[in-house]
């Protein structure tokens, strides 16, 4: 190909355009309003930009599953979007409705790992009933496509994560034995996500 024509192709107007409206102005406006919130909320620039075990002086390694953890629901939530945006199914088919619903909740699961919602700003149980009612309504919509597409792996990530929040809520009564009920709710929760993440996936390649 002539560099001329390769040269047209990287200054297309209508790609350069794209790349501004759609990714840098938005990445920019969400930087700018970030740094500028966190800032007024009383937390320095170096607080707002560096990494939480860089400005401490811990180890990388510092919360390491935890991370890992949030990365599969991110992981899942990325795979939905783009199963959204570049699918070949039609607009109206229940699949591009399964997508969008498995999606929501992904996204719901990761901001709240991230940020630790429901152990510092909202009830767990509200939380837990929240998720609870949004995964039951998933599969008494799509029940029929879930089992086609994979039901096991739907219902072992229910079940994991279920048996998790059980494991967490049953931590006051028994103090004694926290470390070892600790290690059980997350590494259940850890298995959920996964499995979670391998449900969206088989969704997103399911072709009828």
């Amino acid at each position: 190909m002539p560099i001329k024509s390769i040269v047209h192709h990287v200054l297309d107007r209508k790609k350069a355009g794209l790349c501004f409206l759609v990714v840098a102005l938005p990445a920019l406006f969400f930087y700018a309003i970030s740094l500028a919130t966190m800032v007024a909320h009383g937390f320095s620039v170096m607080d707002s930009l560096r990494d939480p075990a860089q400005t401490r002086d811990e180890s990388s390694f510092l919360g390491f599953l935890s991370n890992i953890g949030t990365w599969l629901w991110v992981s899942a939530t990325a795979i939905s979007v783009f199963t959204w945006l570049t699918g070949d199914f039609q607009a109206t088919s229940r699949r591009r409705e399964l997508v969008v619903l498995v999606g929501l909740l992904s996204i719901m699961l990761a901001v709240d790992d991230f940020f630790m919602i429901h152990d510092r700003y909202i009830s767990q149980r509200i939380c837990y009933l929240a998720y609870a009612l949004c995964a039951g309504a998933i599969l008494v919509r799509h029940y029929r496509l879930i089992a086609e597409i994979d039901g096991l792996a739907f219902l072992l990530a229910g079940a994991m994560l279920a048996s998790s929040i059980l494991v967490d809520l049953s931590q006051p009564w028994m103090p004694s034995a926290y470390l070892q009920l600790q290690i059980l709710e997350e590494g259940l929760k850890f298995m959920g996500a996964a499995m979670w993440m391998y449900f969206v996936g088989r969704v997103a390649s399911f072709r009828p």
